[in-house]
């Protein structure tokens, strides 16, 4: 993994925990309360929480019963991560763009938009066809992104957030290579800090073709975290249901 990557030095930074500590836990919970409800997993069915950070959802999988694997690229998220395993809850360090085990979880989740972070498309594919190979055949895949359309229409250009006797100046642009850039700058200790985050704006068109090319087969969108259904201008949230085809897949 290279230094440059900037996801790989911000999410192992103690600042960008400083910086979500306010995340709301609440309706993280309640969002996988309504995924166990609607996919109703078996007690013995493995899961994978792609991207799992620090590892909160993974936790909460497993106190629901579940059997859990939790896998993330900052070594700083995973440490912290393992002190909650146990012997069904385990955490690697680990690259989505590469597969972890083939053929193995019945379900992954990718929550909260941790996805379209890398430079490349050829890299979102990988991810993509490294999550479909991970799956079992007839495997459920969802992915929970930001809905672009809405986002980049409502972007707040500029704000201050006052946390832990940090001032975080933050500023959002919409580059012209499609990314939302969010340049996070603040000075601690006396020393000043730049961090920057670029997440992808990925229309649906763009992840329907990643889904055909690794052979994941839509079965429903849903708009938020009630699941209702996905509708491009109002949706908060663009969530996708895929179920596992590897028969199809050419990647």
């Amino acid at each position: 993994m290279e230094d440059k990557e900037w996801f790989g030095e911000w999410f192992d930074s103690p600042y960008y925990h400083i910086l979500y500590k306010h995340r709301d836990y609440e309706e993280a919970e309640h969002f996988i309360d309504q995924l166990i409800a609607y996919f109703r997993p078996a007690a013995d069915d493995k899961i994978l929480d792609l991207a799992c950070g620090k590892g909160r959802h993974s936790i909460y999988l497993n106190s629901r019963g579940l059997d859990v694997v939790g896998l993330d690229l900052s070594p700083q998220s995973i440490e912290h991560a393992r002190r909650f395993a146990n012997e069904r809850l385990h955490f690697e360090v680990h690259d989505m763009r590469k597969v972890y085990k083939e053929q193995y979880f019945d379900y992954i989740f990718n929550l909260f938009t941790s996805f379209g972070y890398f430079e490349t498309e050829a890299e979102n594919q990988d991810a993509i066809c490294a999550a479909a190979k991970a799956l079992k055949s007839n495997g459920k895949l969802l992915i929970d992104f930001l809905n672009p359309y809405k986002v980049v229409h409502q972007l707040v250009p500029e704000e201050v957030k006052l946390i832990e006797g940090i001032e975080f100046h933050i500023t959002k642009h919409l580059s012209k290579d499609n990314y939302i850039v969010k340049d996070i700058r603040f000075t601690d200790n006396g020393k000043a800090f730049h961090f920057q985050e670029r997440v992808k704006a990925i229309r649906r068109e763009r992840f329907l073709e990643y889904f055909r090319l690794a052979g994941l087969e839509l079965v429903e969108t849903f708009g938020d975290y009630e699941l209702n259904p996905y509708e491009r201008e109002q949706s908060d949230r663009m969530i996708f249901v895929l179920h596992n085809k590897p028969e199809l897949a050419t990647c």
